[in-house]
Order: C-alpha cells, then sequence, then structure tokens
C-alpha cells in the first residue's frame, strides 16, 4: 500500500505558556523547534503506521528546508520536493496555552508559491491514494496545483481524501466543493462541517453526498463520525491527557486512511482514527 500526500512541509516553532500574553511585555513559556505543516504532519503518521508514505510539497532552498527533508526521511516518508531559492521555508509560530489548546501564526513561505509542476507523475507511480490537504486548495496561490493533483491522482485511478483544514478559510462553500467533486472521503472537524454545510451536527454530512464518496467528521472529545450512503457510524473519542492540540485531526487522518485502505471496519477506521489523534496530543509537536 501507498500513500501520497500533498500538502505544506515545514517548521513549528511552538512555545508552552501557562498564564496570559502579556501583549508588550514578556510572557515566560517552553520553546521548542519541531517539524510540522498538515501534509508532513499526516504523512509521518502514515509512515509510523507502516504505510509507504511519499510527500509532494515546496520547500525554500535553506537551513529549514534541509532540516525538514532530513528529519521526513529519518522518519520514512520519501520526500518528492521542489525546491525554491527565492523565498523560505514554511514556518508556523505555535502558542500552546495551559489547556493545550493551540493559537498558530503560519508563513507558508514557498508552499505559497506551490505550483502545478511540482506535481511530479513519477511521486505517483505505485500509489494507491492521494491525500491532499485543503491549505493548499485555500491559498489562492497553491489552489492550481491542489486541483492539478487531484486531477492527476483521479486519471492514475487512485482514491482520494481531502482534509478542508481551515474553516475560517472556507469563504466561498460551494466553490471548494465543487474543487473536491469526486474525492472518495472528505474528512472535516465540526467548525469546517459548519462552514460547508451551516450546520456542525455531523448529520448534516448528509448533504455533501452528492459531491464526495463519504464524509468523516471529527468532533474532539465527541469522537468521530463516518456518513456515507450507507447511514452513519460513530465512535467515542480514546481518553488522553491534552499536553499540545497541534496536529491531532492530521493525526486522525493518518489513522482513517491506513485502516481504511487495509479494508478495516468503518466501526475499526474511526478507532483508528481517534486513536492516534489521542496519541497526538499527549506530546508536545505535531508530529510522532
Amino acid at each position: 500500500m501507498k500513500v501520497v500526500v500533498v500538502g505544506d512541509a515545514g517548521l513549528d516553532v511552538v512555545a508552552r505558556h501557562e498564564g496570559p500574553i502579556v501583549h508588550g511585555g514578556d510572557s515566560r513559556s517552553r520553546v521548542r523547534l519541531a517539524g510540522g505543516g498538515a501534509g508532513a504532519n499526516t504523512a509521518v503518521w502514515l509512515a509510523a503506521s507502516g504505510v509507504e508514505t511519499t510527500l509532494i510539497a515546496r520547500i525554500g532552498d535553506d537551513a529549514g528546508g534541509r532540516m525538514v527533508r532530513a528529519e521526513l526521511e529519518a522518519a520514512g516518508v520519501s520526500c518528492a520536493f521542489a525546491v525554491d531559492a527565492a523565498v523560505p521555508t514554511c514556518c508556523v509560530v505555535v502558542l500552546v496555552d495551559g489547556s493545550g489548546q493551540r493559537s498558530m501564526l503560519p508563513d507558508r513561505g514557498a508552499m505559497g508559491r506551490f505550483a502545478p509542476e511540482d506535481v511530479s507523475p513519477a511521486a505517483l507511480e505505485g500509489a494507491d491514494h492521494l491525500h491532499l490537504s485543503g491549505y493548499v486548495l485555500l491559498d489562492p496561490s497553491s489552489r492550481p496545483a491542489g486541483l492539478a493533483a487531484l486531477a492527476a491522482a483521479k486519471e492514475a485511478g487512485l482514491t482520494t481524501s481531502v482534509d478542508p483544514q481551515a474553516a475560517a478559510l472556507i469563504t466561498d462553500p460551494r466553490a471548494f466543493l465543487a474543487d473536491v467533486r469526486g474525492t472518495d472521503l472528505l474528512m472535516p472537524n465540526r467548525e469546517e462541517l459548519l462552514a460547508l454545510t451551516g450546520s456542525a451536527e455531523p448529520s448534516a454530512a448528509k448533504a455533501l453526498l452528492d459531491d464526495v464518496g463519504a464524509v468523516v467528521v471529527t468532533a474532539g472529545l465527541e469522537g468521530a463520525t463516518w456518513v456515507s450512503a450507507d447511514g452513519e457510524v460513530s465512535v467515542p473519542a480514546e481518553e488522553a491527557e491534552c499536553v499540545d492540540s497541534t496536529g491531532a485531526g492530521d493525526a486522525f487522518d493518518a489513522g482513517v486512511l491506513a485502516a481504511w485502505l487495509r479494508g478495516e471496519s468503518t466501526v475499526d477506521v474511526l478507532r483508528a482514527g481517534v486513536r492516534l489523534g489521542a496519541r497526538a496530543v499527549t506530546k508536545v509537536g505535531a508530529q510522532p
């Protein structure tokens, strides 16, 4: 089984602060540099689940890009990267509060210039599935590359999945759904489902089935739901101490895809997703 992931690869500067941030002053924190980017996160969790994984992305010709590549390859991910000499590698400042909830300050850097020609046909050879991070589609500058990746996957006979990633960026739901039409799995959280349908209730995902094959809705502490033409299946979340919620959704995606591609039951597919999501929140950083 081989999965190709298309999405951001970069560095996360994770700052854990216990009290409120003091505007114009100092707020003591514990700071860590870690690999990040939604695409890279899912790719690493897939590799950790025993799935042969290739990540397609664009990085800068800089120390950050070299560090990202080295860490991904060490984790077992094949890197099909375009290298941009003009702009830096994607970097995100992640502010994590005492409850483990995060606020993000992203600079997509080179991924903002991700282009259709960066989607290498060679990277798709032998693949079974392509997973696309919605950040690629929701940024007008990289949207053509996201569309090209989905088109190439469908032409090659691969199954496909898309995680919308960011409810705040879904300003035109009809346009987004047109972009992902024909995708096998759409993987929103409840906020993204609300942006797409006007309701955060998992049952609202039925309205999306004219565009996609099935919808997998994550609801944090309330677990996850699979919605398809056969009905709805839900599982509860697994208990876990939340240290840092960064990347939990990316890990969930990897668990779902690995189990789904192995042909496991819908319940077991969802359980695999919530299991990895729960593991992700117990540590600082978005990758295992």
